[in-house]
Order: structure tokens, then C-alpha cells, then sequence
């Protein structure tokens, strides 16, 4: 055996009077040589045994020896580590040759031993203590609030392919417009018309569109409970009106584009009746969810960065428009540009729908007061790719899924049409749990894919037993007919406009004015349509959170009771011969 010897310090040792006679300290791993004042300390399991000069040297050997059989067939295992031990030796009793060990730092790994009378004994150790510890890795969480990935990446790349093709065809058809201006001949007078009698209300109706979308955001968030009542019947009126002053020109092109208008005027109708009895509680959750807003004072920031980018951008698209008709194909190639600025404007406002999404979900789930800047920039990197997904599917299913419900209003007597109106609503039930709007919200707390954030919602409000309420819920129709109100602002000015200077041009000018309407408007109310989603899919996965009131815990009540039902979609009664 070979043994260590440190000198000891004289600050270790302990005054003799201050001992008691008989003293024992349990140690781990270490012994104090008896006869000087010397630290000895046991090497690791599996060193060569140390060899010590002076008195004892055989029991000291034979102490050591049954010391190593006893620890091996407790467990070879137990001293693995570095030994830490500093200990301090007094002899407590001349006459009876004893002495002390004190511990001054213990490792829990290393088993207690007791030195008496320069013999050690090893404490028997519990089952727990003879067993290797390692140290344990902490587990991930499954759900994070900071991912790093980015999302939907193959939906990212198509989305920046596509930009950069558009910028491309918006450069080259913009060349197009002023070489068709300084040639000689029709195209020359063609462009100069088109100038005159086209690009002035056009801007007009861009620089009114994005007055409306201000104006619109900033009545909902001060006035939510008048505004849902404004909504519904203003876009009623204006769209009636938008439809009767086009008839009134008697052209066929502008009586087809207002008879489109009056019918969707007539089905607003409708609807603003048959959801008289959801406007109470909508108006409440309305109200509720905007309430965190005034805590984030830039939290509207995102929303006009995106629409003064969409001012901008529009007002380019105008201009290639203008192009587009000094080439091939003029019809074609508006219809590519439309496409194309209905996607990118899509993806503005859901960039906008995740940056507060991300900032009141976490004020619902942490209570943090995130950074509205850090997550814009976040919308605009790791989470981009979703936007884009959801921006071109979002929009479909909800339309294919409002067509399954109409189809099945005229299930009737039919068993062809009963069939067929079934079959499409289930599969559009089916559709829109792996893609619906209220994933955004998952999307912007978690870093979830499109697809994934849809059906993990989806479940969660199965689970809460909330998708009647969700499924009745408004604030997407609203958000749509504020569009559809100022798309139809922008018409009645626009057509009159048109209407007395260059008649030809009016059912273009029309369209045209109430597409740039309408999404200028639907870029502002991302933010209330944001905070409604967080509203319910954070109540859905906490809904013992302090923050929420007893709003919807009050409706369930009421549904499964019976006392308050809502609105069904109205469905002929099935024939008798389909129930047996």
C-alpha cells in the first residue's frame, strides 16, 4: 500500500482542551495517519494501495486489505469520482491512542466510513448509495417558447421564388409602360388615355383604402361593442348602394359586376339576421380580448409597418397593370399580377397575426410583456414560412368550407343532392382540422408547423369542448366584411368618378378599386382578429388562468343546459325514407 502524506497546517489543528475525550466523525474515503500529523488520503477504487513507514504498517495493511474485499462485494462502483475530501486529525486521548476525523466537505457518492483506533470500518451503505449515481440530464421540454427553426420551410422558399419573379414581371412591365409612351402611334395614344383616365382613381382609391384601414382598426379597438352592430349593417347598405350605382350606368359590363354586389348585399342581409343572437356574446369576447392592447402601446406598430409596405408595393402593381397592356396576353397577365398580390398581401397581414398573436399569447400563458420589435422580427424570419402556408390555404378551406355548409342547406328531397351536400361537409370538416386560422397562434407561441398548430389546436378545443363555440364565432366574418365595406367605399367613389370623365373604363376601375379596398382593410384588422384567437386558444389550454373572466365557462354552462343554443346552420328537414 502506498500512502500520501500532506504535511498538516498548522490552522487545521484544534485546540486539545476543546475535544471531548471520546469523539468519532464520520468520513468518506479518508484516514489520519496515527502516529504524525500527517493527512492520508485513500485513492480512487482500482489505484495501487499506498505503503506507509512508521508504526502499524501491518495492521494498517490488513485494515486496507479487508477494506477492498468488503467494498467489492458491496459494489466496485461506489467511490467513482474525484475524491474532495480535506480532514482534520486530533488525538482526542493519549492514553488510549485515539483520534478523530473531521469532515470537512462530504461527496455523496463515497460511502461513510468510521476510523477508530487506526482500524477503519465502512458504514454500510443504503441501497440507494451503493448504486452508481450519474449525473441526470435534464429533459427537454416538449413545447418551447423560443424555437429556433424555421417553419414550413419549403412553403418559405416558393414564397421568395414567387417574390422574386413578381418583382421581376412588376419591373419589366413597368419598362413596358414607358417604352409604349415615348413610341410614335395607337400604343402611344392608348397609354396616354390610360394615364389620364385610369392611374388618377386608382391612386385615389389606394390612398382611400388605406385611410378606411386606419379609421377601421381604430373604431374596433375603442368602440368594440358598437362596431359589431356598425359592421354588419354598413357593409349591408354600402354594398346595396356600391351594386344600384352600377346598374344605374346601364353597360353590361357594369350591370354584371352590380348585380354581384346586390346579391352579396342580400346574403349580408341574411346573415346579419340569423346571427342576432350571437352578437351579445361576440361583442363580449370582442370587448375581453382587446383588453391586453393598451398594456403593448407599439403593439399596432407591425400592422402599419405592413400596410404602409402594402401602400407601396400597390402602388407599383398599378403602374404594371398599366403595363401589362403594352404585352402579350393583357387579361392573363392581370390575372397573374392579382393572384399574386392577393398572396403577398395575405402574407402581410398574417405577418402582422403572428406578431401579436406571439405577444398576447405570452401575456396569457407567462404573463411576459414580450418585445413587439423582437416579435415582428420573428414573424418575419423563423415563423415566415407558415405565413405562407397558411395564407394560401387558410383562405380556401374557409371558402370551400362555407360552400359544403350552403350545399347542405339543399339536401331536401333530393338523394343525389342529400349525398353529395353530406359528403362534402364531412370532407371539409375533415380539411379544416389540418388547416385552419386559429393555428396561428400556436404557430407564433410554440414555433409549431402550419399543419401541426392546426391540429394540435383543433384538439385542444375537442378536449375543453369549446368547437361549438369556435365554430360559431364571428370575428373572421366581421374582419372579412370591414373589407368588403371599404372595397365598396372605395367602388361608389371610384365609379362615379370614372362614370363622368371615361364611362368605358368604369366596371375596370371598379374591380379594381374594390380589390385594393379590400385588402388594405383586412391587413389592418389582423390585430382584433389576432386577439380574439388568443383569447380563446389560450383559455383553451389554461383555463384556470387569472386572466380570463367567466365569459366562456358562463356559455358552456349555458349550451349544455339547453338554455342557450346556438344559431345551427338551417338545413331542410331530411325526408322520412333517409332516417330509417
Amino acid at each position: 500500500m502506498i500512502e500520501t502524506r500532506f504535511p498538516r497546517p498548522q490552522s487545521w489543528l484544534r485546540n486539545k482542551s476543546n475535544v471531548p475525550e471520546k469523539t468519532t466523525d464520520a468520513v468518506a474515503g479518508d484516514r489520519t495517519h496515527p502516529a504524525a500529523g500527517y493527512l492520508t488520503t485513500s485513492p480512487p477504487m482500482g489505484a495501487a494501495e499506498p505503503v506507509v513507514e512508521g508504526e502499524n504498517d501491518g495492521e494498517e495493511r490488513e485494515a486496507a486489505e479487508e477494506e477492498k474485499k468488503k467494498d467489492d462485494a458491496e459494489g466496485k462502483d461506489v467511490e467513482k469520482g474525484e475524491m474532495g475530501f480535506q480532514e482534520e486529525a486530533v488525538r482526542a486521548n493519549p492514553q488510549e491512542d485515539f483520534q478523530v476525523s473531521m469532515l470537512q466537505r462530504l461527496n455523496p457518492s463515497n460511502p461513510l466510513r468510521i476510523v477508530i483506533n487506526a482500524s477503519t470500518r465502512a458504514a454500510t451503505p443504503s441501497p440507494a448509495q451503493s448504486q452508481p449515481r450519474s449525473t441526470p440530464t435534464p429533459q427537454q421540454s416538449l413545447t418551447t417558447l423560443n424555437s429556433r427553426k424555421y417553419t414550413n420551410r419549403i412553403s418559405l422558399f416558393l414564397f421568395l421564388v414567387h417574390t422574386v419573379i413578381a418583382i421581376g414581371l412588376v419591373c419589366f412591365l413597368l419598362f413596358k409602360g414607358i417604352q409604349g409612351l415615348l413610341e410614335a402611334g395607337e400604343t402611344r395614344r392608348k397609354e396616354k388615355r390610360v394615364l389620364e383616365y385610369f392611374l388618377p382613381q386608382i391612386e385615389a382609391a389606394s390612398f382611400l383604402s388605406i385611410s378606411l384601414a386606419f379609421l377601421w382598426q381604430k373604431a374596433v379597438r375603442v368602440w368594440p361593442g358598437f362596431m359589431v352592430h356598425f359592421i354588419l349593417w354598413s357593409t349591408f347598405f354600402m354594398s346595396l348602394s356600391a351594386g344600384i350605382l352600377l346598374i344605374c350606368f346601364q353597360r353590361p359590363a357594369t350591370d354584371g359586376v352590380g348585380v354581384c354586389f346586390l346579391a352579396f348585399a342580400i346574403g349580408n342581409g341574411l346573415y346579419a339576421c340569423w346571427v342576432s343572437q350571437r352578437i351579445k356574446f361576440c361583442t363580449k369576447v370582442l370587448t375581453e380580448s382587446l383588453k391586453p392592447v393598451s398594456k403593448f402601446p407599439d403593439l399596432n406598430h407591425p400592422t402599419y409597418w405592413m400596410l404602409g409596405i402594402g401602400f407601396l408595393w400597390m402602388s407599383l402593381w398599378i403602374l404594371a397593370v398599366i403595363g401589362a397592356l403594352n404585352f402579350y396576353f393583357p387579361p392573363l397577365v392581370i390575372i397573374a399580377l392579382g393572384l399574386s398580390l392577393a398572396w403577398t398581401a395575405e402574407v402581410m397581414r398574417n405577418v402582422a397575426n403572428l406578431t401579436v398573436s406571439r405577444v398576447i399569447a405570452l401575456y396569457y400563458l407567462r404573463g411576459m410583456q414580450s418585445n413587439t420589435q423582437f416579435c415582428f422580427q420573428r414573424a418575419m424570419s423563423r415563423n415566415l414560412g407558415s405565413a405562407c402556408l397558411g395564407s394560401l390555404f387558410v383562405p380556401a378551406i374557409e371558402a370551400m368550407r362555407i360552400v359544403a355548409r350552403a350545399l347542405n342547406l339543399l339536401e331536401g328531397e333530393d338523394e343525389f343532392m342529400f349525398s353529395c351536400a353530406h359528403c362534402c361537409l364531412r370532407v371539409m370538416e375533415s380539411i379544416f382540422s389540418y388547416g385552419n386560422g386559429w393555428a396561428f397562434v400556436q404557430i407564433a407561441a410554440y414555433g409549431k408547423g402550419f399543419v401541426k398548430a392546426s391540429q394540435d389546436t383543433w384538439e385542444l378545443f375537442g378536449r375543453q369542448e369549446m368547437v361549438a363555440i369556435v365554430d360559431s364565432d364571428m370575428t373572421s366574418s366581421l374582419c372579412f366584411l370591414t373589407g368588403v365595406c371599404s372595397g365598396s367605399i372605395c367602388v361608389i367613389v371610384v365609379a362615379a368618378w370614372t362614370a363622368s370623365v371615361y364611362q368605358n373604363n368604369t366596371a375596370t376601375v371598379s374591380l379594381l378599386a374594390f380589390f385594393i379596398g379590400y385588402l388594405m382593410t383586412r391587413i389592418a384588422m389582423a390585430l382584433p382578429h389576432a386577439c380574439v384567437s388568443c383569447y380563446y386558444v389560450c383559455y383553451a389550454e389554461n383555463p384556470e388562468s387569472r386572466l380570463f373572466d367567466k365569459t366562456i365557462p358562463d356559455r358552456l354552462n349555458l349550451i349544455k343546459s339547453g338554455r342557450d343554443v346556438i344559431a345551427p346552420t338551417p338545413r331542410v328537414p331530411v325526408p322520412r325514407r333517409f332516417n330509417n
